[in-house]
């Protein structure tokens, strides 16, 4: 409800975190719209095929006390995630989701999963922020009119990066904080910037980046911290996955 209260208006929640109820109640108690509310969650790949896939849309909706979802995302690109995508698919057919797409699918899995479908994603969320650049993965998408969306666009504040001195000295021309400078640099890239925060301070100062423009040398300067590699997993670690594989969560 406080970022609800801050402005935010775009709640992106998952079956794997625990609080779709919670998300559900504090939509359906505020004095915000619906239609003003852009809801996203997710489904579990435990819970993929068809049959599942279809059943956890439905639940999902009950539990949220939802008439419709924004958007719904397939949150790894594991198991059956075809016969997952047909039951989204058939959902937006039915007005039950009014966008559909996938989270954390590279440009193999996401470019696979165009050609051989009717409706292609609308979205694909995945890791971005200024350790991780993903040009590649962006440049795709744009390519194949799918919108990027960035997760840990802080990196979760892992390896210095609110203190990062190329940022910092950014955020000083401009009066801004290095988070500012974040979200402003993924707007600027044309992406979805999922800005994480539990203080309604900082939910604020999130919101205030549309007064100034990065130049051309201030974007050179954040593609110099760019390492070309996820700070958190990579989904061609077979190590990862078998530990990945082994969470489960209902329908």
């Amino acid at each position: 409800m406080d970022a609800l209260d801050a402005g935010y208006r775009h709640i992106d929640t998952a079956r794997l975190y625990g609080n779709e109820n919670e998300v559900g109640e504090a939509v359906n108690a505020t004095s915000v719209p619906r239609d003003e509310v852009f809801v996203t969650t997710k489904i579990w790949f435990n819970n993929y095929g068809y049959e599942k896939a279809k059943a956890a849309i439905d639940d999902t909706l009950k539990r949220m006390k939802l008439d419709y979802l924004d958007l719904m995302l397939l949150h790894q690109p594991y198991n059956d995630y075809y016969g997952a995508y047909r039951a989204l698919e058939e959902a937006y057919k039915a007005g039950k989701l009014r966008a559909i797409g996938v989270s954390n699918f590279y440009p193999d899995r996401l470019n696979d999963l165009i050609a051989f479908n009717e409706i292609k994603p609308q979205v694909d969320q995945i890791e971005i922020h200024p350790y991780f650049q993903q040009e590649f993965a962006r440049a795709n998408m744009e390519a194949h009119g799918v919108q990027t969306e960035s997760w840990a666009a802080f990196v979760r504040g892992k390896d210095g990066i609110f203190t990062n001195p190329i940022l910092e000295e950014i955020g000083k021309k401009y009066n801004k904080s290095t988070a500012q400078i974040m979200i402003r640099w993924q707007l600027q890239r044309g992406i979805v910037c999922l800005a994480k925060s539990s203080s309604p301070k900082r939910m604020a100062q999130n919101l205030d980046v549309f007064d100034f423009n990065l130049t051309e040398e201030d974007m050179a300067a954040i593609k110099t911290i760019d390492r070309d590699t996820t700070v958190f997993m990579s989904h061609y670690d077979t190590r990862m996955l078998e530990e990945l594989l082994t969470r489960n969560v209902e329908a």
